[in-house]
């Protein structure tokens, strides 16, 4: 049985736990495009030659090119702050505080992770200004996974990050690339979606252009795209003449983990076979 490789950043809508049914329906190719790679659990976990991994957190982006080049490095630095000193409510919201006020891209890095570990359920939320404003997790011992960040780090050489929109990351595909589309999920009702992690949001228009865009690239490029939401009438709708499969999933946004729920998780894949139902 292949190993499975767990991401070093905690992700709300992680894919770890369904990666091996998920990777069963990507299409081969030489190079797998990801426009949202969040945590990158599929990055970690499939096996294509070449990766374009892309999102519009210029901090993730950064975190991962400055792992990818300098892995010593920043683990020393890191490691530093995962002290029992620094698990308290008062020096986490010094780091919160410090992290907002400066650009420089390895301390941004560096504090990025530890608030990864510290905050709240990993989430991962800036407000309207920019700022990161996930409350303390108050939790016991937070895990450095330094072993999963020089397996990262090793994966990332095959890997090229750039901080750009999924519009973006679709205008560099090529005949050969295959493109993984994991968006903040259409939520199930309108009180599901806690707020974006990055930028003004990801509307319902934003979730039918995605799926308009893929529906094009597929079509007319002959590059297919697979994409992943919650399998819910809206997203059946949006995603219309693709191939669609489901795969049951237990998702929690909930610190006790005492409110879990079966969630179905629908993959829909545009290629070549595409129907156009209209």
């Amino acid at each position: 049985m292949i190993k499975k490789h767990r991401a070093f950043l905690k992700w709300a809508g992680g894919k770890y736990k369904l990666v091996d049914e998920l990777a069963k329906h990507l299409p081969a190719g030489n190079r797998l495009i990801e426009p949202f790679v969040g945590a990158g659990s599929v990055f970690l976990n499939t096996d294509y030659d070449h990766y374009l991994l892309c999102d519009i957190n210029q901090d993730l982006i950064n975190l991962y090119n400055i792992i990818k080049q300098n892995p010593d490095t920043y683990i020393e630095a890191a490691k530093a702050m995962f002290v029992d000193e620094m698990n308290n409510k008062q020096a986490y919201y010094r780091v919160r505080s410090e992290f907002n006020a400066t650009s420089d891209p390895f301390v941004r890095s560096v504090y990025f992770l530890y608030m990864n570990r510290h905050g709240f359920n990993g989430l991962c939320r800036y407000n309207r200004k920019g700022g990161f404003n996930v409350p303390f997790g108050s939790y016991k011992k937070p895990y450095f996974p330094e072993a999963e960040i020089r397996n990262f780090s090793i994966k990332a050489k095959k890997a090229t990050f750039k901080c750009i929109s999924y519009e973006q990351a679709f205008e560099l595909a090529n005949v050969g690339d295959v493109i993984y589309c994991d968006p903040p999920y259409a939520p199930l009702s309108t009180t599901a979606s806690f707020t974006t992690y990055a930028g003004p949001g990801f509307s319902l228009d934003d979730q039918a252009l995605l799926a308009r865009h893929s529906r094009h690239i597929a079509h007319e490029r002959n590059i297919p795209v697979l994409i992943s939401n919650h399998d819910i009438p809206l997203t059946r709708e949006l995603y219309r003449g693709a191939q669609f499969s489901t795969i049951a999933v237990q998702r929690n946004i909930s610190q006790k983990g005492s409110t879990r729920n079966k969630v179905d998780e629908i993959m829909a894949l545009f290629d070549h076979h595409y129907r156009n139902d209209d």
